[in-house]
């Protein structure tokens, strides 16, 4: 298995693909990339996952930037949201986050933040690489080696922004007094989450919460892996259940009846929750800038929700930096991913489960209803998603051919791989940014029709790969 190396950043197997050499080589050239723009004051905020390769490889990392003089300012084990945010509110010009994020145990990476907060953009990403392609790399002496300190100040502060926000009544959701199961994945959101829920007044139960970093099941929150999840919902009488993945970016819910809520539809109550809140206030900040930023691989749903409030949707390219640039670029109020990413700009220009809990929370306890009646609420989809290992074909080339062969019948959108759209449904086929596969996702009315599209079109790659 090779490195991965994305807008995402890089992620690998540790002991094959990722080795300490690989770290020290991308860490150095991240400090060099970081020293060029700020040669006065370089600082970076460092912040791992909690995995149990992490503090290996944030001990290289850590060692390696010091050795560049880059000053290094360790948030230990904390969601990457967290580290974005530090860096957003300080003076520091990057920062990484050690994590891969869903991928397995045996993975793991490092995310590279600019001074925004936000991932490193393509262009951004091209300069990078190229410095760590050189391998020319200048160690300093012992007067110019940087400076490291300890700084654990930042999941609290995380908190009391979150808890801060403008959208928050925070006495309505405590009125609620929800009874709420958390799976972190023994990941960085084992202290943060159950911290805020009972901050919110909620009962917690707790379930696999320990930042140990062994994983109590595959990481990816997704249905198939959240059957613990589900079970002890019911169990506890629960009336909802939340799942993070290991650097707390993903949320995803679980129902009082211990069934899933759609991890699209995190995206959408989040949404449907700011565009509410903005037209019932009327706030005069809004004027022309009720916008909301999404994906190309997110549900139809939002655009549903932001056309009852009048407010403009706008699709990127998959990847959160896509989407928190174009955010950024149009003062929207709102966007994220529907894998379970919720960006809000006036916390942070990055995915956020921390964000996103207390923004359900609150939905619901308007709501009124239970979390299945809320979701009954909303319009109604159902995705499917798919994958392909790539092997030796060439994703560019199949994607081509299936345009071709659709183009009379569906709107085509090659920003990021190929996406058509039917009346009825659409399919959105792309390669994966951190695993080497090619990614077919198809959404229609029901499940049985978004299944037989993603068929039908796996079909369609595998003739066209056997023909190359």
């Amino acid at each position: 298995m090779s490195l991965m190396v994305s807008i995402s950043g890089i992620r690998g197997i540790i002991g094959d693909s990722l080795t300490p050499d690989i770290a020290v080589r991308y860490a150095a050239a991240f400090g060099k990339y970081c020293k060029r723009r700020n040669p006065d004051n370089p600082t970076v905020m460092l912040g791992r996952d909690g995995r149990v390769s992490g503090r290996i490889l944030a001990n290289i990392v850590s060692s390696t930037l010091l050795s560049v003089g880059v000053h290094v300012r360790a948030l230990g084990v904390c969601p990457t949201p967290t580290i974005q945010l530090a860096v957003e509110h300080t003076n520091a010009v990057g920062g990484i986050s050690v994590t891969a994020s869903h991928n397995p145990i045996e993975w793991n990476g490092l995310k590279f933040l600019g001074s925004s907060g936000m991932f490193l953009d393509a262009d951004e990403n091209m300069e990078f690489w190229r410095i760590a392609d050189s391998n020319d790399f200048s160690y300093a002496g012992w007067q110019g080696l940087g400076n490291h300190a300890a700084d654990d100040s930042w999941i609290q502060r995380h908190l009391e922004l979150v808890l801060a926000l403008k959208y928050l009544d925070i006495e309505i959701i405590r009125k609620r007094r929800f009874k709420v199961v958390a799976d972190c994945i023994n990941g960085s959101g084992g202290v943060i989450v159950p911290d805020l829920l009972r901050k919110l007044g909620c009962t917690v139960t707790e379930l696999n919460c320990d930042v140990s970093g062994v994983f109590a099941h595959a990481p990816e929150p997704i249905p198939e892996n959240l059957g613990q999840l589900c079970s002890k919902v019911r169990d506890e009488r629960a009336d909802i259940g939340i799942a993070v993945d290991p650097d707390g970016d993903r949320l995803v819910l679980i129902t009082e009846k211990g069934e899933p809520y759609g991890e699209e539809y995190t995206i959408a109550s989040a949404v449907k929750f700011v565009l509410r809140k903005e037209t019932d206030e009327r706030r005069p900040e809004a004027g022309n800038r009720k916008r909301v930023v999404i994906n190309l691989s997110t549900t139809r749903a939002v655009e549903d929700i932001a056309r009852e409030f009048g407010a403009e949707l706008i699709r990127t390219p998959v990847g959160e930096i896509n989407v928190a640039k174009r955010m950024k670029e149009t003062n929207a109020l709102i966007g994220g991913e529907g894998s379970g990413g919720i960006i809000l700009p006036v916390v942070h220009l990055g995915r956020d489960a921390i964000v996103g809990i207390p923004l359900v929370l609150q939905l619901l306890a308007e709501h009124g209803g239970s979390l299945s009646e809320l979701k009954a609420s909303l319009p109604q989809y159902a995705i499917c998603k798919g994958k392909i290992e790539l092997g030796n074909m060439s994703p560019d080339a199949v994607l081509s051919k299936i345009r071709a062969a659709s183009d009379s019948h569906g709107k085509a959108n090659t920003d990021d791989g190929l996406r058509i759209d039917f009346p009825e449904y659409w399919v959105h086929l792309r390669k994966s940014n951190t695993e080497p596969i090619l990614r077919i996702i198809a959404e229609a009315k029901t499940p049985k029709e978004a299944e037989d599209v993603v068929q039908r079109f796996r079909k369609d790659v595998e003739q066209i790969a056997l023909k190359m």
